[in-house]
């Protein structure tokens, strides 16, 4: 949402309580990109309160969001972040395209993989491997490794890779997808911990229509997306410098471009602070005042609950200090 546009009215729910939402349904809605089994519903479970709501599987993120900006469904949880891979980009770009998303909380799950056959199969002789290409990206050394004669074919996730081999018609041979997905299809598991980062973890958020912000915990984290209006020596220095001046420390930046044409850029950015400390106005403001195209996608609670040092002389206290030093000096 830009600093100029108000909140749209909706019912306020909260993120972790499903209760009647845009539907008209006595309980919330959720959406999560399918099908069942992927890490995405992994994350859907670790949400307070959506124990006997309604929970869809959707083919993409794009239809996930489409569905809370069409208030058919009231939340949706998307992955937008991996410790390996980066930025999601599909999520990263559509989020980003109008005011109509709030990110509520983030949720983050460990990634482990399987290889699955349609039968039990050698790993020499499997000739074709299908799984999401950010699954691809964090078993690809392994492959090289053990199954070097495979080709990939890309699919639309882990667990539709997977469940694909249950189809006849399918061509490939196996698929690599979350372990969940293996216990509930029942296909053989060829191999396991196939990732090549031990520990890797992906980011999820919980995305419903704008609303209130929840109050700041000590341990939150907002989410911007800043245009690039103009291309020009010291242009990220001029928006790093918002957030630098007032001590805040910056946990993800990534340009992005707006397919506007070559050279228009977006910067999606988190930074950790809450919209309703003195220095987290300060600087959306500036930013504000420089780019008014700004959009503010939410203030939310960290999923690692970790504090953060603020500098003393940008908290609260200081900035009001500041402000009634000044409104003294008025008043001589």
């Amino acid at each position: 949402m830009s600093a100029a546009a108000a909140p749209q009215a909706e019912p306020q729910h909260d993120a972790g309580s499903p209760t009647s939402g845009a539907t008209g349904t006595e309980r919330a809605r959720y959406v999560y990109l399918g099908p069942a089994g992927t890490f995405t519903e992994a994350a859907l479970r670790q949400v307070p309160g959506t124990e006997g709501s309604q929970c869809d599987p959707v083919g993409s993120v794009i239809t996930a969001l489409a569905e809370v900006r069409h208030g058919t469904a009231d939340f949706a949880v998307v992955p937008i972040e991996n410790s390996v891979e980066g930025g999601v980009t599909a999520t990263l770009d559509d989020i980003a395209a109008d005011d109509n998303l709030q990110i509520r909380r983030e949720i983050l799950v460990p990634i482990s993989f399987v290889l699955v056959g349609r039968r039990q199969l050698e790993l020499n002789e499997i000739q074709t491997v299908s799984t999401h290409t950010h699954g691809w990206a964090q078993v690809r050394n392994w492959a090289a490794a053990h199954i070097p004669q495979a080709e990939f074919i890309p699919g639309n996730s882990t667990a539709g890779a997977a469940r694909g081999l249950l189809d006849d018609s399918t061509t490939y041979d196996a698929a690599v997808c979350a372990p969940l997905v293996a216990e509930q299809t029942g296909l053989p598991v060829l191999a396991s911990a196939i990732e090549d980062t031990a520990g890797a973890v992906t980011r999820f958020v919980l995305v419903s229509r704008p609303c209130p912000v929840p109050a700041p915990t000590g341990s939150d984290k907002t989410t911007v997306v800043v245009p690039l209006p103009e291309d020009h020596p010291g242009a990220l220095m001029d928006i790093l410098d918002q957030f630098s001046t007032r001590g805040i420390n910056l946990s993800r930046i990534e340009s992005r471009p707006t397919g506007a044409g070559l050279g228009s850029y977006f910067f999606s950015i988190d930074f950790e602070g809450h919209v309703a400390e003195e220095r987290v106005k300060a600087a959306l403001a500036a930013l504000y005042r420089m780019i008014p195209g700004i959009r503010f996608l939410g203030s939310y609670p960290r999923a690692d609950k970790l504090k953060y040092a603020i500098p003393a002389h940008t908290r609260d206290a200081a900035y009001r200090a500041g402000q009634e030093w000044v409104a003294a000096i008025m008043e001589r």
